[in-house]
């Protein structure tokens, strides 16, 4: 086996894109990255300083692809994610990352590649590897109608983005407390005002309005990877809650996005049961179980 690396996403893509095609649920995050950081470089717009950007395979003697791997995180201490692949592809990739001088202090992604993975980074580094939260992947089976709610769906627009920002910022830290965590203690992509008027001019940002056209709920989808969509985060502020807005504002937007010919999927925290039975409930079903992990 040996690990290629790149920098170019189309690059990575011309070689790995069959593969990540072929289970295109599974590969949303990695698959949708790539699309979007390809599109934005191609676009002009500049990639954070100081912040790793590579994208890698691991192939055997005839060049087939046999993992994946990506390293594009602007946060926290900028994470890894790996979709599934061997134990022994896992510790070629760490081989030589270790090589390069590349100590990665923590991964997200599939189990059990992500766990290897950063145990055998925790070794290199004379560190432990600790889990910080389990997700769970879903897709859309049988789309399943909620009740009722006042108010409607619609696209958020540039006028909303400060309330937008603050409910992206606000998502995490209730996520967290939600999970019995400590409000804030997961890090998170924040994204740049420049991104997140690039997702509200693109349609791709959702708000539930009120009687009075007021927003008072946000869910987000990204654009379509191999025609799978994310959908992503789901907020509603703490005195809009338990009035049924989120079940109803998810299934509409995933009515949405199956009628335009995308397939809809989403993350859920497992120590947060009320956003897995919501969405369960409207006809997602579980796919793969998978984790963020620390070294420190």
């Amino acid at each position: 086996m040996e690990p290629r690396f790149f920098d170019d996403p189309s690059d990575f893509l011309d070689v790995a894109g069959a593969r990540l095609a072929g289970e295109p649920v599974l590969s949303t995050v990695m698959a949708g990255v790539a699309d979007r950081i390809r599109d934005q470089l191609e676009a002009g717009v500049p990639w954070p300083e100081g912040v790793p950007r590579w994208f890698a395979v691991v192939v055997d003697e005839e060049g087939d692809v046999l993992g994946t791997a990506m390293r594009t995180a602007t946060f926290g201490e900028h994470p890894a994610y790996l979709l599934p692949m061997s134990d022994e592809a896992v510790t070629t990739l760490v081989d030589a990352l270790v090589e390069r001088d590349e100590i990665v202090l923590g991964a997200n992604g599939a189990l059990p590649a992500v766990q290897v993975f950063c145990e055998l980074m925790a070794e290199a580094a004379g560190k432990v590897a600790t889990v910080g939260q389990h997700t769970r992947l879903f897709e859309l089976g049988e789309l399943k109608e909620p009740a009722a709610v006042d108010g409607r769906l619609r696209p958020a627009t540039v006028d909303e983005q400060d309330v937008v920002a603050g409910w992206y910022d606000a998502f995490m830290v209730d996520a967290d407390e939600q999970a019995g965590r400590a409000p804030g203690v997961s890090p998170h992509e924040a994204l740049t005002p420049e991104e997140l008027r690039r997702r509200i001019e693109g349609g791709r940002i959702f708000v539930w309005a009120d009687e009075d056209d007021v927003a008072v709920h946000l869910t987000a989808a990204t654009m379509p990877a191999f025609g799978v969509s994310r959908i992503g985060p789901v907020f509603t502020p703490r005195e809009h809650r338990g009035r049924g807005i989120a079940s109803r504002a998810v299934y509409e937007v995933s009515r949405l996005l199956r009628d335009s010919g995308e397939h809809p999927c989403l993350f859920t925290d497992q120590a947060n049961p009320t956003s897995n039975k919501i969405y369960e409930a409207i006809g997602y079903e579980r796919v793969v179980d998978m984790a963020n992990l620390r070294v420190e």
